[in-house]
């Protein structure tokens, strides 16, 4: 399932943003601010890169010049209200691939990310392929195997999974996991995360002694 990062801090954008892009089948992170937004983007971990130019710290141009800087290839819709032909020369020639104004229809914002997606680099089978210690993750076929058994995963199981993967080592908080996975915001009141944790680790450690996935108590869970 492909994955979304949006960079932009209006909030009813933000809704508009994740409801259809949610509803063509994408998984969406959402960065607030522009330094989140860089560190996110900074991954490598997305397909497409939405991205606003009037960020509350920084011209959201500054995140594209610097991920083309570093060799960075994410496809990158950049969306503004800054729209005349100067400002949109200005987005393009920082790196972004496409400019879309505000306001616009979400229709087509989800359109123009469907065809940026068409246009991203392949990747190499080392990029499509997770591996920690005994446990691989198929990216492409979306195919799971843990000591030479294959794991049965529901979607929202394959993309837990594959984010602490990409995170293996690091203790990840709830919000971390909830916003990554979720699309949206963490609730406190929810046990999401605890339910679908619960389930990842009894496919995982049915066929291992030692847990894999260790819960950091005051802190979340790690991965390794």
């Amino acid at each position: 399932m492909p994955k979304i990062l949006t960079i932009e801090d209006d909030e009813l954008v933000v809704k508009d943003v994740v409801r259809a892009l949610t509803a063509s089948g994408f998984t969406v992170d959402i960065a607030r601010t522009g330094r989140d937004g860089m560190a996110k983007a900074m991954s490598g971990e997305y397909d497409v890169i939405t991205v606003d130019r009037m960020l509350p710290d920084l011209d959201g141009l500054k995140i594209v010049s610097t991920m083309r800087g570093v060799g960075m290839e994410t496809p990158v819709l950049v969306m503004s209200a800054l729209s005349n032909v100067d400002q949109r020369i200005q987005g393009l020639r920082a790196g972004g691939d496409d400019y879309l104004i505000k306001p616009f229809s979400s229709d087509e914002m989800s359109a123009r990310v469907e065809v940026l997606l068409r246009r991203r680099p392949r990747s190499t089978k080392e990029e499509t392929t997770l591996r920690v210690g005994p446990l691989e993750v198929d990216l492409v076929r979306r195919r799971v195997v843990y000591r030479e058994h294959e794991l049965s995963l529901q979607p929202t199981e394959f993309r837990l999974l594959e984010f602490m993967m990409r995170h293996a080592g690091q203790v990840l908080t709830r919000t971390m996991i909830f916003e990554a996975v979720w699309g949206c915001r963490f609730d406190p009141g929810t046990n999401l995360i605890d339910v679908h944790v619960g389930r990842l680790r009894r496919k995982i450690d049915a066929f291992n002694e030692r847990p894999l996935i260790r819960t950091i108590r005051g802190s979340g869970y790690l991965l390794g």
